[in-house]
């Protein structure tokens, strides 16, 4: 890993990282990127990796609490499958 000295004022300090990536997977961003209005294979990736440590869209607390719930219900057997439930009301697939 190597730290990019060779920027302007305004800019960040950057770190080079090595990754590998299946060709097809880079075949892939490289037909993308351009379409998504980037202008490098670089910045394309830079924004999906933001977008992963910090991600768009949070779930809000009540969200995250009936998961919670749920997966409490689920561990302890609280639940029922889905199955049964359209088999009771008589719902088919």
């Amino acid at each position: 890993m190597s730290t990019d000295t060779d920027r302007s004022e305004n800019e960040a300090e950057t770190t080079k990282i090595d990754v590998r990536v299946p060709t097809e997977l880079v075949e892939q961003i490289d037909d993308e990127y351009h379409q998504r209005g980037y202008t490098s294979r670089s910045e394309a990736i830079r924004d999906a990796l933001r977008a992963w440590v910090d991600p768009p869209v949070r779930l809000s607390d009540e969200a995250l609490d009936d998961l919670a719930t749920s997966r409490k219900q689920r561990e302890e057997g609280d639940t029922v499958p889905l199955d049964d439930v359209m088999e009771k009301y008589g719902v088919e697939k």
